[in-house]
């Protein structure tokens, strides 16, 4: 008998997750919850109102009155704070510039964390990130660890901001090491792969073989596969 699972794909920035997460979840009907646009979300709000992302008691404070829903739509996931629609506002680089620091807040992780656990409670998820398998879902059936090289991950960034923002490949690759590093080393809830993840690298990989592996990783694991 299968049954449906929560899985937890983990990995640093650009390497696919929520592109690839989205389409897998579509394709079996699982709910795909986009911690890192929750993130995102927060930091926006964070930057539009003035509070200094450094100042921790600050940031604490402010929490409360920020509203944060995902909706999903046939046109892709909504994200909305205090009701008004940040979908694309959340994806610029100023964002991407400032999201790890905000995510190192304690009091940040503690309120997403405790949504993501409560929206993954029913299973049939696919929740991504950088601390899902360690931290969030520490007991999901299926944790996956997706990566690529700088290089790969900073072109394909790159692609996806080039004709919105004057941005150059380099500056971009940049900031893909200096948000590794920051992730990597923050105190709270560091970016790892935890020894029960399946690694996948995708620096060679398509996004059609790449989704194609996590159907079969999950299809094995809906059926109590083992998947160290």
């Amino acid at each position: 008998m299968s049954r449906r699972i929560s899985v937890a794909i983990d990995g640093p920035a650009g390497a696919g997750k929520s592109s690839i997460s989205k389409v897998v979840a579509k394709k079996l009907g699982y709910l795909y919850i986009d911690t890192g646009a929750m993130y995102r979300g927060i930091t926006w709000a964070l930057l539009e109102t003035g509070v200094s992302i450094d100042d921790a008691e600050a940031v604490s404070q402010a929490l409360p009155h920020i509203q944060l829903e995902l909706q999903a739509t046939e046109s892709g996931l909504v994200v909305l704070v205090n009701g008004r629609d940040v979908s694309q506002e959340i994806r610029t680089q100023y964002v991407t510039s400032h999201v790890s620091q905000v995510a190192a807040q304690k009091a940040v992780r503690t309120k997403l964390v405790e949504m993501q656990r409560d929206m993954a409670s029913a299973g049939g998820v696919i929740l991504d990130g950088r601390d899902i398998g360690s931290v969030v879902l520490p007991n999901a059936e299926l944790k996956i660890y997706l990566t690529a090289s700088v290089e790969t991950r900073g072109h394909r960034r790159w692609l996806e901001l080039k004709d919105s923002e004057n941005i150059s490949l380099e500056e971009v690759c940049r900031t893909v090491a200096e948000r590794d590093m920051m992730d990597m080393n923050r105190k709270e809830s560091p970016l790892v792969c935890v020894d029960d993840a399946v690694v996948i690298e995708t620096d060679h990989l398509s996004i059609e073989e790449t989704v194609q592996t996590l159907i079969d990783l999950i299809r094995k694991a809906e059926l109590g596969g083992c998947h160290g």
